[in-house]
């Protein structure tokens, strides 16, 4: 059985590291990466360069949690009725 969790080499500020995540993950910094115009390793550092503690996998988790958590939060306001 394939392990869902997928390790990925990739240059962070001029260093080549690897991070492991699940491909959800991978796909949703894609689809930001993307979206800003910007390089996975661009992101990545940015990712990088904010986190205050853990380790970089966490960090990047925690990143695409909270982009696609406000944007859906920014769909319902954008929806909801006014009164």
């Amino acid at each position: 059985m394939k392990s869902p969790v997928v390790k990925r080499s990739i240059v962070v500020a001029g260093h080549k590291t690897s991070v492991s995540l699940e491909e959800a993950f991978w796909n949703g910094m894609k689809e930001i990466s993307g979206l800003r115009d910007m390089t996975l390793s661009e992101l990545v550092g940015e990712i990088d360069s904010k986190r205050q503690q853990g380790n970089l996998s966490s960090a990047i988790r925690l990143f695409v949690l909270d982009y696609f958590r406000t944007r859906a939060m920014a769909t319902v306001t954008e929806t909801k009725p006014q009164i």
